[in-house]
This record gives C-alpha cells, structure tokens and sequence, in this order.
C-alpha cells in the first residue's frame, strides 16, 4: 500500500482520546509516511507527511510542558 492508496490503511486512534469523538486517527507504512484525518468525519480529507519529520515533531511535542 502506498500512501497514495489508503483505502486499506488501519486507522488507530491515541488510547488518551476523549470519548467526545474530538479525535485524530493516524496511519503509516511505518517507514516513510504518517496519515492524519478527523475521527469524526473519516471520508473527509486526509493529511499525508513524511514519516521522519513527524517523528521528529512528536518528539517535540512530547518535550514540551503545559504552562501552569
């Protein structure tokens, strides 16, 4: 599968997701692209990146801490 074709992609939603529905669902190939789209609405649009700097934005993320 490519990310081209993501009609077979398996979806997976964080395990801290709220049961609001208010929720992304990420997919990859687990090398080279990470799909993102809203869990509320799966056959709307679809953000597609290179895997590598998403990795490296989650790692950022994950750096940083809330203001008190």
């Amino acid at each position: 599968m490519t990310s081209d074709d993501l009609s077979c992609a398996r979806w997976r939603k964080s395990s801290a997701s709220q049961p609001n529905g208010s929720c992304v669902e990420l997919a990859t190939d687990g090398r080279t692209w990470v799909a993102a789209r809203d869990s509320k609405n799966p056959a709307g649009g679809v953000l597609v990146v290179d895997a590598a700097p998403f990795r490296r934005f989650l790692a950022g993320v994950a750096g940083v801490r809330s203001p008190t």
